[in-house]
């Protein structure tokens, strides 16, 4: 076999593994589709569930996730950026305590969901008496996203050409200035796609919300906007069911009469959902780099 053809068959390998892929891809969000948008209404994505009679929703469901995955983006970011600030632009290569920090950072980026969600309840749930609730939640999922989100922004800040660093100290511009007004800007489009792509994996997460922000979705009153208030839906102390909860456990319970109907529907906004968070990551990154750089 000559180089040509060789290099012709390696080709044809790559495509097709490639197309397999996809193929995949595109058969199970297609079969989610299908059987979940027929049951798609507005009284379906507004109303609350129901456990022993057909016609119920996923209104307060959508509602929890939607306010847990904000509060632990709050949580997350903020340190997430410190810490890839710190070892992208202050810290030494092969001092030991960056190889430290980077070690548990990978530990910690390779733990399976479940084992955060049973570190949560204990300590968070049990030990710090927080139950059940949203706050126990938010802090599970800023431990499972941490180190993703942390890597994520110190790959989009080391893409950054040194150029433009020693730029800054040309203009007499202090590191953490440089970093602030130029290396920041610069990155944003790749940050902002790291962080929705990051907050669509953290929207459809269940495995560690079990055992920490609970299995039940009680009555909100949408009327009372009092955060200490545990009918609110601001109330951070509140057990909260997610989207992502409610689908493993109606289909583990069983005591729907509607349950496929439900948990099809359920499926297809979590799945349309995430597609939304990864499809916009990329325009938002791009219409903020516009802002932030005036280009």
């Amino acid at each position: 076999m000559n180089a040509k053809t060789a290099d012709k068959v390696a080709t044809g390998v790559i495509y097709a593994i490639a197309g397999s892929v996809a193929l995949v891809l595109f058969a199970m969000l297609a079969f989610i589709l299908v059987r979940g948008l027929p049951h798609l209404s507005w009284h379906f994505l507004t109303s609350a569930a129901r456990s022993f009679e057909a016609g119920g929703g996923i209104g307060i469901q959508l509602f929890n996730s939607f306010y847990l995955l904000i509060l632990a983006m709050l949580i997350s970011f903020p340190i997430a950026l410190g810490a890839a600030i710190y070892l992208n632009e202050y810290a030494k290569k092969n001092s030991l305590w960056v190889s430290i920090v980077r070690t548990s950072i990978e530990v910690m980026s390779s733990l399976p969901s479940v084992v955060v969600g049973l570190f949560g309840f204990l300590i968070f749930v049990v030990k710090f008496k927080l139950g059940f609730s949203i706050l126990s939640g938010a802090i599970a999922l800023t431990i499972f996203n941490l180190p993703i989100l942390t890597r994520s922004i110190e790959t989009s800040l080391s893409q950054i050409p040194n150029l433009q660093r020693e730029a800054g100290a040309a203009l007499g511009l202090s590191r953490f200035e440089t970093v602030i007004h130029i290396i920041l800007p610069a990155s944003v489009p790749s940050i902002v796609t790291g962080v929705v792509i990051s907050a669509g994996r953290v929207f459809g997460e269940a495995a560690a919300l079990i055992y920490t922000a609970g299995q039940s979705a009680p009555t909100l009153d949408f009327t009372d906007w009092n955060p200490f208030n545990m009918a609110s839906p601001l109330s951070p102390f509140r057990p909260a069911e997610t989207l992502a909860v409610h689908i493993w456990k109606i289909n583990s319970e069983g005591i729907m009469p509607d349950i496929s109907e439900v948990s099809a529907g359920a499926s297809a906004v979590l799945i349309i959902v995430v597609l939304l968070f990864n499809f916009s990551a990329r325009r938002l990154g791009q219409l903020l780099y516009k802002k932030l750089t005036k280009a």
